[in-house]
């Protein structure tokens, strides 16, 4: 039964409200994951040279020092975004890549890569 009242309108739309807090947004737990300076990058970086070794990730990673990438492979891999494997060699080798977790963040990057140059184009005119 469709409501006609001003009153019933109100108390509609009140109720029809959808409250967006940093604990219960999906885009705020996303951005928790992905955000900072380092982590896009490495995830692209890991993406794109698979198995990764840390050496290889700090020179292809402009301008990280080697405790933040420490620090940002840890979190990316405390969220189950990439795998880290360990090889018991001398000298003692280590590979990273993208869990399967982690590759089902591949359209989402993609996405956010095409707003960016998109973003950047618009900026560079206006």
């Amino acid at each position: 039964m469709k409501k006609n009242t001003i009153a019933d309108n109100q108390v509609d739309k009140v109720e029809e409200k959808i409250i967006f807090d940093e604990n219960t947004c999906p885009v705020t737990a996303t951005m928790k994951v992905l955000g900072g300076k380092w982590k896009p990058i490495l995830i692209n970086a890991i993406y794109f040279t698979a198995p990764a070794r840390f050496g290889e990730l700090k020179r292809s990673v402009k301008g990280i020092t080697q405790s933040m990438l420490t620090q940002q492979l840890r979190e990316l891999e405390d969220d189950g975004l990439i795998s880290r494997k360990i090889y018991a060699e001398i000298p003692p080798r280590v590979e990273y890549a993208l869990t399967e977790f982690g590759l089902t963040l591949g359209p989402t990057i993609q996405a956010m890569a095409k707003w960016g140059k998109e973003y950047r184009m618009k900026k560079q005119k206006g």
